[in-house]
């Protein structure tokens, strides 16, 4: 059978970073491996940020968002059932940062899929800034993620204290309490600045499997709030993009905006953007697509898309 592996996370806590590692090294020691990312919204910009995958002989399917639950579902079986007929020895799901992780293990437990695959390990990646400031319902996707999580990876270690990642080690105890789950999580923490991780590192990972820890739960991830805004067609500069994705993060009439991610076209190719409150990256890239992507929790529409046109009209 088939090993199938789960890397959830919130928003922008780096599954996509840590996703690209890890597949380097499964690729190294000789697996064929298959990926299915999945993104919030119609676009997938990972499937962008995973392509270079492709050429070390990876296979690579994606589901995009932008449907109901039972589509999604059915999309999901259905790449999944593709990547099984692949001849991959193993599999690795990257879902949203949005995602209720029962549909991972029930469509798991449904015919055909039950005979192709073997629940591998469930990593759950969770940023080492985090320190406060979550809402009730990201708090509740923090803990849904990591309850069945076999390791939870710090990521952004390099960039925290120590006193910061105590910090967020506790606010994930304390979420995790918030649905009643008891699990011990100090117990399956990788705590290491990701440039250092060993091959025992990955070797661990690879081999934590994952816990059956009970919680509450609440209705559908649907009801939560979350959502995507789409910026088009639209060429920014990588100062330009910072200083609107700034402004938006602290305007609140915005929304509780997460992660802003995407690309632009330069003089020299494309900019790869992502960015969360506390910091932004811009590098160059080889591929990319004219799109902006604002992910977060009871976005406005209109006035993220007032603050792209109002930048947009300074420029000309």
């Amino acid at each position: 059978m088939i090993k199938i592996d789960l890397i959830t996370g919130f928003l922008g806590s780096g599954k996509t970073t840590f996703l690209k590692r890890y597949a380097e090294y499964l690729l190294g020691r000789g697996h064929k491996i298959g990926i299915l990312a999945n993104d919030c919204g119609a676009v997938n910009i990972d499937m962008l940020l995973l392509s270079e995958l492709e050429s070390k002989g990876c296979v690579l399917e994606s589901v995009a968002g932008a449907c109901d639950a039972d589509c999604h579902r059915r999309r999901f079986k259905t790449k999944l059932i593709a990547l099984g007929m692949s001849g991959c020895d193993r599999v690795i799901v990257e879902p949203s940062g949005v995602f209720d992780i029962d549909e991972f293990f029930d469509a798991l437990y449904e015919p055909p899929l039950d005979r192709l695959y073997e629940i591998g390990s469930v990593i759950a990646i969770a940023d080492a800034a985090l320190c406060g400031g979550l809402s009730d319902s990201a708090d509740y996707l923090l803990a849904s993620q990591t309850a069945n999580a076999g390791a939870v990876v710090l990521s952004k270690t390099q960039l925290v204290s120590e006193d910061e990642r105590e910090s967020a080690i506790e606010h994930i105890e304390a979420a995790l309490k918030k649905v009643n789950c008891d699990k011990n999580v100090r117990d399956i923490i990788i705590s290491k600045d990701w440039s250092a991780l060993t091959d025992n590192d990955f070797e661990r990972i690879m081999n934590c499997g994952y816990e059956n820890s009970g919680f509450v739960k609440r209705g559908s991830t649907d009801s939560l709030g979350f959502g995507s805004v789409y910026i088009m067609n639209r060429s920014f500069t990588g100062e330009e993009l910072k200083k609107i994705s700034e402004e938006v993060f602290a305007d609140k009439s915005c929304g509780n905006v997460f992660r802003i991610k995407g690309f632009s076209r330069c003089q020299d190719g494309w900019l790869e953007f992502n960015a969360t409150s506390k910091s932004a990256e811009i590098t160059p890239s080889k591929i990319g697509q004219e799109i902006v992507i604002i992910i977060g929790e009871d976005l406005n529409k209109d006035k993220i898309q007032s603050i792209f046109d109002r930048k947009q009209q300074i420029q000309s």
